[in-house]
């Protein structure tokens, strides 16, 4: 049964599950707040954890026929400080501190990591950055499996924080030994999106989709861009992946910060032109993991993401470990609601490519979309296997709904990332006739739309065959 208290916007929300969210009712409250998508962070919680919360997802689709997707985060090559005594040293500026791949008790002149290939990958005077760049040290030097550093910025040296190497070329792949056990855990889940750590080339992307296609699942490619590498490469890797995320606290660590605010743009645009999903991920509530209102810049932060183009927008800590995980996600639908009204976002035109092998499906959806905007429609429907008339008729970005119909079950989750799309299981593809009339059926049923409204539907023609759209109308609901 359908529940018509959910109030869906066109761009779309991922909260990550944590302790505060991992309650099937805690689950239950964030999707009526506006949660499309749950994003199951792997760097935390075990197997046992997270096959709970992926019972639960399943459950509440199942009753209320939602179509709530799970995005998988692997963890990747994340590289971290070992054990400190007592939990917290001091270190100073102007002392020389000691970092070992030995495992130990670290202290105020030496620590160990967890990355054995530290010493072989940093050169002297390269930046190592601790604790998202609270910490940073300059390499003096390097004896066996020992890192010689000099302390420029001090602080309390915590157990467990992450070290960045801005300008190191870091020899680890992007899939570690954990990552692959995990990857194993979510394919047998069928989970419909995986993000992919730490990418720094598209052979990255392309190795996951491999091991993906070579267990025999369909499930879809989430690059992680937070290293400097990955925007050298970041063309290639939007070719090769099925959407992007742009994890802007690695990236800020990695990159200079005030550099992140053009390369979010930049990503935006391209993936925007490409097809291609984009998730803006990191900070955006942040205070909200301790207060019950976000400040006015975290509110701005929402709005321009949406305002440049952004598909979806992330909680992290806010909804996973915070006091508010419900009110983060209700403020972020909130500010998205706003920002919907405004004619700017929508009618972005021009990205078909006559070169395309798909130039004449590709150019009618971007008429369907042109025709919606002139005639006013209330929806435009599209029919499709693959997924693939939906993320071109979302790239366009139409005013009108976004209403997909396919048989294809698993493909309506993963289409809950895709700005502006609402999915519905149809499968009986009987006559063009018969099929047009049982969608406007479902969509008067379900309150889209309503008497004397136009929609724009489109197909392949002939409909049994499901080739490439090929067809559109234009008809007035009666």
């Amino acid at each position: 049964m359908k529940n018509q208290s959910i109030q869906f916007n066109k761009s779309k929300i991922v909260a990550t599950v944590g302790p505060a969210s991992n309650t099937k009712e805690m689950l239950k409250k964030l999707v009526l707040a506006g949660a499309d998508v749950f994003r199951l962070n792997f760097s935390h919680g075990d197997h046992k954890m997270h096959q709970q919360t992926f019972d639960y997802i399943k459950e509440i689709n199942e009753e209320w026929g939602t179509n709530v997707s799970v995005l998988q985060d692997l963890q990747g090559p994340k590289i971290r400080l070992g054990e400190i005594k007592g939990g917290e040293v001091e270190i100073k500026a102007g002392e020389e501190y000691i970092i070992t791949t030995k495992e130990m008790v670290g202290d105020n002149k030496k620590g160990s990591t967890t990355y054995q290939g530290l010493p072989n990958d940093v050169k002297i005077n390269d930046k190592i950055l601790i604790d998202d760049g609270k910490i940073e040290l300059i390499v003096k030097g390097v004896e066996g499996d020992e890192v010689i550093t000099m302390v420029v910025y001090g602080g309390p040296l915590k157990s467990k924080k992450g070290i960045n190497l801005p300008s190191t070329k870091v020899s680890a792949p992007s899939l570690t030994d954990k990552d692959l056990e995990d990857l194993k855990f979510g394919l047998k889940n069928e989970v419909e999106w995986i993000a992919l750590s730490f990418v720094r080339t598209a052979a990255d992307v392309l190795d996951l989709k491999n091991r993906i296609r070579y267990a025999g699942k369909s499930c879809k490619v989430v690059a992680k861009i937070e290293k400097p590498e990955a925007l050298v490469e970041i063309d290639q890797i939007i070719d090769a992946t099925d959407a992007l995320m742009v994890a802007r606290g690695d990236l800020g660590v990695e990159i200079p910060m005030e550099d992140v605010p053009l390369a979010q743009k930049m990503m935006v645009q391209k993936c925007n032109k490409a097809c291609k999903p984009v998730i803006i991920a990191t900070q955006m509530m942040e205070s909200m993991i301790e207060n019950p209102r976000p400040t006015r810049a975290e509110t701005n932060d929402v709005a321009n993401a949406i305002l440049d183009g952004a598909d979806a927008v992330m909680l992290s800590a806010e909804s996973a470990a915070g006091k508010y995980p419900v009110e983060s996600v209700q403020s972020m639908s909130q500010t998205i609601s706003s920002i919907e009204k405004h004619h700017s976002i929508y009618f972005k035109y021009g990205h078909v490519s006559t070169k395309s092998e798909t130039f004449m499906s590709d150019n009618l959806v971007q008429t369907a979309c042109k025709l919606a905007e002139e005639t006013n429609a209330k929806a435009i429907v599209g029919m499709t296997k693959s997924g693939y008339t939906a993320y071109r008729l979302a790239s366009h970005r139409p005013k009108a709904g976004i209403f997909i119909f396919t048989g294809n079950n698993k493909l309506l989750e993963t289409l809950n990332l895709v700005w502006g799309v609402s999915g519905f299981s149809y499968d009986k593809y009987e006559t063009t006739d018969k099929t047009f009339a049982d969608i406007e059926a479902i969509l008067k049923k379900n309150n889209h739309v309503q008497k004397g409204d136009t929609i724009i539907l489109t197909a392949s023609m002939p409909i049994k065959e499901k080739h490439r759209t090929n067809m559109l109308k234009v008809k007035v609901v009666d």
